[in-house]
């Protein structure tokens, strides 16, 4: 997503807003662009594509000043061209934005009126115009310019403004999106995202919505929406220090697809207790056991997440379960039950589908549960209950580690609500405990299986169409392995329940079309058997992924093979995670895509 950087210091910004947009490059953007103040005067810099563009026009032109905004887009009105590219504007003001100004074209339509010119095709424009206007036209100061125009603005957007003649002052707003504020010795600094500012300080101010700010160089004083001076507590945050590196790993992913046996590890210590091997949870304010519906809302990876969870909760809770993706859900005006709980699952505790559906079930009496990796995100902050997934910063945009904590915990959480529910005796407990125990061992075994998938890529890259095949949990695993071919590769892969095979799909098979099965010993093996002979007996490329019964079974039947280890079938997907996520990435290297920034993604997706 869009990240800002603003900066009120003691020495020239330039480089330091790059290298604080340098940090923000896994949130994904398309442009980015820098502005200062030099003898007063506002002064850009702005290029199309990465930020080694942006380096090249500061190399040709210097740009000095010691305070400035800084900002790296992802288009969402206007292409990403350095036109549209960030910060935007006048001769008064600067501004640089994430979000969307949904009213923006009413608005527009009204400055033309009073004679002003816009020159690119973005919705961000009209705030540089409309506080120039309020400026210009009605005589108002800065701050009270800035003031009115946030009250004139509908949708979800975060922003900094930049004022001409104006070395000591900075104005940021919250309404939707994240800022921060971050206090430093001597300067002050605004961020989307406290990794920006992690070398400057480690001492963060997170906004709440409806929250303005005038940052000066020794100060920050917050308006709520009301304009009402507020104090908001500043925390020490652990995101300081160095940037995270890649540890000698090509791409961030690949990285961080290694790093799951720790992460994993890292959460099930945080919820199963050492001495006794049980599975427990922190203590909440309601009793998600005694919930008489579970909602679990979410977008994208993590929404796959929530299917495979709705199996867990119904299968070992006996709880009804009710799976929607954010941006569908929060439209429907869906009836929630007297007692009910809602589940959010989100890595950044930012995605802005997600957290309105919060709201709105929240407005709707519901107890609020969330499953996030940022503990002081929006997200955390809203909800009445939070389980923290342990998988530290995730950079590649493709979402790995972030997925398996994300399981991690909602197996956890299934198995100690259905205890608590009376379903799984404590013998079953026990057995799950020590199978959730041995996952990071066998995540590490999957892992000794990189160079075959690296072998078996080399096929897949091959191919223009490939099929995902599931069963059970393993249906959510297969949309996930088909989501992550596509988004890296660009490849055009699909997942489908393995029993809908025959209800349509089976007439895309042919020797062109790659099918990777999943199937794992359980309740289910036997029918997803016959699924791959169906495939096979039509000539399908079948690359099975299964424990050593599966092999034995079909190895004479498949092209290509997988042996994984033989596991408790409520871990299984864990560990069928980690192959459907190398094979993406090995595929999306050999076909030379940018695998950590992949075209026309971003990592935290903070508009609608």
């Amino acid at each position: 997503m869009c990240g800002i950087i603003g900066i009120i210091g003691t020495h020239d910004a330039a480089p330091r807003l790059v290298e604080g947009l340098r940090r923000l490059e896994y949130r994904g953007y398309d442009s980015a662009g820098v502005a200062t103040l030099v003898k007063g005067g506002i002064e850009r810099r702005r290029a199309e594509g990465k930020l080694l563009n942006l380096d090249a026009k500061l190399r040709e032109a210097p740009l000095p000043g010691v305070i400035g905004i800084g900002h790296t887009r992802w288009a969402t009105h206007g292409g990403p061209t350095e036109n549209n590219a960030h910060p935007h504007a006048t001769h008064r003001v600067a501004v640089v934005h994430n979000g969307i100004i949904e009213n923006y074209q009413e608005l527009k339509a009204e400055l033309i009126e009073h004679g002003y010119v816009f020159e690119s095709a973005t919705d961000t424009e009209v705030i540089a115009h409309l506080v120039t206007y309020y400026m210009e036209k009605e005589g108002l100061g800065p701050v009270e310019a800035a003031a009115a125009s946030f009250k004139r603005f509908t949708g979800a957007f975060s922003l900094v403004l930049l004022f001409s003649g104006q070395e000591d002052m900075l104005i940021g707003a919250r309404h939707g999106t994240p800022l921060a504020v971050g206090y430093g010795e001597g300067e002050m600094y605004f961020a989307s995202d406290a990794f920006a500012l992690a070398p400057l300080t480690n001492r963060i101010c997170y906004l709440e919505d409806g929250d303005w700010v005038e940052l000066t160089r020794s100060a920050a004083v917050i308006h709520d929406a009301s304009d009402a001076v507020v104090e908001r507590p500043v925390k020490t945050t652990a995101l300081s220090g160095a940037l995270i590196g890649k540890d000698g790993y090509r791409h961030y992913m690949l990285k961080e697809i290694y790093e799951q046996p720790q992460v994993i590890g890292d959460t099930l210590n945080a919820y199963i207790n050492p001495e006794t091997g049980r599975v427990t949870l922190p203590e909440t304010s309601f009793d998600i056991a005694k919930a008489t519906k579970l909602t679990i809302v979410a977008c994208g990876t993590a929404y796959y997440a929530g299917v495979v969870a709705k199996y867990w909760f119904e299968t070992l809770a006996r709880l009804p379960v009710e799976v929607d993706i954010a941006s569908e859900f929060r439209y429907r005006e869906a009836p929630m039950p007297e007692g009910g709980v809602a589940l959010f699952i989100s890595q950044s505790g930012e995605t802005l589908d997600t957290l309105e559906a919060l709201r709105y079930c929240k407005r709707q009496g519901q107890k609020i549960l969330s499953i996030v990796n940022v503990p002081e995100s929006t997200i955390a902050r809203e909800s009445d209950a939070v389980l923290y997934t342990m998988a530290g910063p995730e950079i590649g945009v493709a979402s790995t580690k972030a997925f398996t904590t994300q399981l991690t915990t909602l197996a956890c959480l299934a198995v100690t609500v259905g205890h608590a529910r009376g379903v799984i005796p404590a013998e079953r407990m026990q057995q799950i405990a020590q199978a959730l125990r041995e996952v990071p061992a066998r995540a590490a075994d999957v892992l000794a299986h990189d160079e075959r998938l690296h072998e078996l890529a080399q096929e897949v890259a091959e191919a223009r169409d490939v099929l995902y095949l599931g069963r059970g949990a393993m249906y959510p695993l297969a949309l996930e392995g088909a989501l992550k071919l596509k988004e890296i590769s660009y490849i055009h892969a699909e997942g489908y329940a393995a029993g809908e095979l025959k209800h349509g799909p089976i007439a895309l098979i042919d020797e062109n079309v790659p099918v990777i099965v999943l199937v794992p010993s359980d309740g289910l093996f036997e029918k997803t058997v016959s699924n791959v002979q169906e495939v096979c007996a039509r000539s399908g490329k079948v690359l099975l992924i299964a424990d050593k019964k599966g092999i034995d079974k079909l190895s004479d039947k498949v092209r290509w093979s997988l042996e994984l280890p033989a596991c408790d079938p409520l871990v299984a997907p864990l560990l069928y995670a980690i192959p459907v996520q190398l094979l993406a990435y090995h595929v999306a290297v050999l076909k030379g895509t940018d695998v950590d920034q992949p075209r026309n993604l971003a990592k935290s997706v903070t508009v609608e």
